[in-house]
Formats: C-alpha cells, structure tokens, sequence
C-alpha cells in the first residue's frame, strides 16, 4: 500500500463563514449580536427599525470583506488609541489656550461671540517671555506630528466605519454619532490647520472661526468616545504583551481572536508585516515629521532641516533677514507713510505726539524677545527701545488697565491691537525702533513696531501710529 503524505499545513486560521449580506447571522451563543439566548442577533429599541435596516444593505457594503490584514484587531487600535488619549489633550488645551491668548475679554479674540462656548478668561500672562512659543510649538508641533498616529488609528477601524447596520440600539446610535464627530472633526481640524501653517485658504471661510467651532465638535466626540472606550482599550492592551509584540516577526504574527466590534478579518489573508512592523513605519513617519517641523520652534541646528516651514529655511545673515508674516506690500505701507513726517500720538491723560528723533532720544532698553506666530514658527530676537511703562507715564497714565495700539496699516484683521496691565507694565515690553543692534527695516515695523513678551505675534503691531493707554 503506498503511504499517502498528509495535506501541506496552511498557516491562515481557518475562515470564518458569514452569512450572506442581507441575511440573520447564524444561531448561537458564539454568534455576533447573538442574544442572550443565543436564538438570533440581539437588537435594542427599536428593533423593528435596526432589523428593517440590516436587511436593505446599500450598495457595495459587501466590500468591507475585503479589509483582511491580520494586524487589525483590539490590540493594535489600542495601542494606537493610547498614544492619542496622552497627546490629542496637550493639543486641545494648547488650543483653547490659543484663544485666551488672544484676550477675548478686549474684544480680540476670533471668532469675539461665541455664546455658550465661551471660555474662562484670564490676563494672559507676560512671564517667561517664550510662553506663546512654547503654547503654539506644541499645538502646532505636536498636532503635525500625530497625524501619522491619527491615520493608522483610522485604518485600525475602518471596518467598524463601513459596519451594517450602523447600529442595533439607541446606545450604539450614540456611540455612532460620537464616531461621526470623533473622526470628522479631526480630519477637519487636521486639514485647515495644515493649510493655515501653510497660509493656503482655499477654503474661503475664516479659519479662527471654523478651527474654533470645529474644535468643539472634535472635543465633544472625543470626551463621549472615551467614556464609552476606555474600559475596552484597557482590556485589549491588556491581552497581549507589549514586549512579546515586538519580538514577534512577521512569519509568527496572526490574528487575534474575533472581535463584538468585527476589527478583526473574518477571512485573514497570511501576514505581509508584523506587528512590530507596523509600529516602525507609524513611529518611523512620526518622526520624520517631528524633524521636518520642530526646527521652527526650536532654531538651532535642526532648523534647517525644518523643510515644511512656511516662511522658508534660510534667512539671511543680515540684522532684518528673519521671518516676516506680513509684508509692508500686503499692508499697502508706501515709503511716504513712513518718512520723515511720522509721528506716534500718545493718547491719556496729557496727549503727546512724539517723532522717531524724539523717542531715540528716550531712555533705550534691549530684550531678547521671541515673535512667536500662531502657525507654530518663532524667532527669537534682540530688540531695542522705549518702554511701554514709560511711554504710559509720559502720556499721564503710569499704571494703564489697558493700551490700544494702531497700526499705519488701513485695514485687516490685525491693524490693531490692545494690551493688558501686566503686559504694558512688562520691564521688557517695547516699541521697539531697532532690532540686532540697526534701524528696523520696513518689512518689520519702521519706524516703530510693538514687541511685548508671550504676546501673540499678530499682536505685537507694526508700523505703529498711535497708542492710547487708558485707566479703566
């Protein structure tokens, strides 16, 4: 008799037979949504409306079959959602701190009525001097970099996204609509904020008030998501050990076992990369991210690899060539305005009108400030000038509740700017007429520009033509 050799081992966990789309999951106490008593899939109030539904399927949801990596599962999104519960909350506090930032209790801030939404104000503080830099270089700099995190989490779960039906009870509805918001207010935020860095609004609304609203609706579907998913991401990254997954090759990676919310393939194809391999490309494209961002915040000898910065790597060596937001052509700034016929108003108790020969002749001071811009870049300088605090005793009003400047600039959003006490009080706050040891240029505020420490750059107004201190 001749010897027959057993049939070559497969290393794919057997399939998983669904049923037909449109169809009752089989019977059972091990089918999904099988009810408690194992008779049928288990649906909520209404359940006429959640049955009705999962028997008229739309077109082409059949597709969702065809996710079959077996990477996705529990585990992994849990993995991936762990690291967005410890960094998207720096970048909604940072934010949110944005905006208080931009003193909305003077009437500054965008979008200025925002009803219910409205946050707790406070004086936002002039002390260390690089606090707005480091706000916005972490909003900005981590925001950027976890939008690689953000995309494998998404394609960790992108089954769930496409599941049919939707929803069998009113608490899976729930959760629904905070997946709805969860994802598109990030993938909202995410897209106008990268176009704002990169001072690209093609989408022709105001991006402060959009990135606002938008801001609230991510918050909402994040608090509600993880209340509702933080006792299942626990037990998932609970399952496996976290060592063991990184020691796992790619010919060792299988699936994990079937899942209640179908993340894992019904029908796994052979792995193509371990687990451990899909942390290193995610971890890899973060990275590289973070070094082809943070040089704009931090300077130094990383900056010019910071190839996604909006205003450019290399800056010059001259005293004036560094970053500049807004140009004296985009302000309409002529050569007249600002010759020889400039004059500051100073507006208080005993109005003064000062010109540039009459502030040089004021006592100098010289601070290392940083301008720090709300799309994430700074630049830290070496500024010279006149006190605020002196400049407010000069005009009758040594201690100011507040400060309006103007700018020579006609028009825009940020031709003006008020102060509070404690910045116009700052030792170091200025207007500034020289910078790195010269003369301003044009393109950064001659003959006179604001600079205060922590202040938002679009605040620290330039080409200044009045400043009224005022005491209530």
């Amino acid at each position: 008799m001749t010897p027959t050799n057993p049939p070559p081992h497969d290393p794919r966990p057997p399939a998983r037979q669904d049923p037909p789309t449109g169809q009752d999951p089989p019977a059972g106490p091990d089918a999904p949504g099988a009810g408690a008593d194992g008779e049928g899939p288990a649906y909520g109030f209404p359940a006429p409306l959640w049955r009705t539904l999962e028997h008229r399927p739309p077109p082409g949801i059949d597709r969702v079959k065809q996710w079959r990596s077996p990477l996705r599962g529990p585990w992994l999104t849990s993995v991936f959602g762990l690291v967005l519960l410890v960094g998207l909350p720096i970048v909604i506090i940072t934010g949110l701190l944005s905006y208080i930032a931009y003193a909305p209790q003077l009437n500054q801030a965008i979008p200025a009525d925002v009803g219910w939404l409205h946050l707790p104000v406070f004086n936002w503080p002039s002390t260390p001097s690089w606090l707005y830099r480091l706000n916005q270089g972490l909003h900005v700099g981590l925001g950027l970099i976890l939008i690689p995190i953000v995309l494998a989490k998404l394609w960790s779960v992108i089954p769930r996204l496409f599941a049919w039906p939707p929803s069998r009870s009113v608490a899976q509805v729930i959760e629904r609509v905070s997946l709805l918001m969860l994802v598109g207010g990030i993938l909202f935020e995410i897209a106008t904020g990268v176009l704002n860095i990169q001072y690209d609004y093609i989408f022709g609304f105001s991006f402060y008030t959009a990135h606002y609203y938008g801001a609230w609706v991510f918050i909402a579907g994040f608090v509600v998501h993880v209340g509702i998913k933080f006792p299942t991401m626990i037990t998932s990254l609970r399952s496996r050990s976290f060592r063991d997954m990184l020691r796992t090759s790619k010919a060792g990676t299988t699936p994990e076992p079937a899942d209640p919310d179908g993340l894992v393939a019904a029908d796994p194809v052979p792995a193509t990369l371990s687990r451990r391999g899909a942390l290193a490309l995610v971890g890899g494209g973060t990275a590289l991210i973070a070094v082809l961002t943070l040089g704009q915040t931090l300077g130094g000898p990383i900056r010019p690899l910071s190839y996604l910065l909006p205003r450019g790597r290399d800056l010059g060596d001259g005293p004036n060539d560094f970053e500049i937001n807004r140009t004296s052509a985009v302000a309409a700034i002529t050569p007249a305005d600002v010759g020889t016929g400039w004059k500051l108003s100073l507006m208080g108790a005993t109005p003064r009108t000062l010109d540039r020969a009459a502030l040089q002749g004021m006592p100098q001071h010289t601070a290392v400030l940083p301008i720090a811009c709300v799309e994430g870049w700074s630049s830290t300088q070496s500024w010279t000038g006149v006190r605020l605090g002196d400049l407010a005793a000069l005009a009758g009003v040594p201690t100011p509740t507040s400060a309006h400047v103007q700018s020579l600039e006609k028009a825009g959003p940020f031709n003006q700017a008020s102060l509070q006490t404690n910045q116009i009080l700052n030792p170091d706050a200025l207007l500034a007429l020289r910078v790195n040891g010269v003369d301003l240029s044009l393109e950064h505020g001659f003959p006179a520009r604001v600079i205060v420490p922590a202040l938002p750059g679009v605040h620290n107004t330039k080409w200044v033509r009045s400043i009224e201190f005022r005491s209530r």
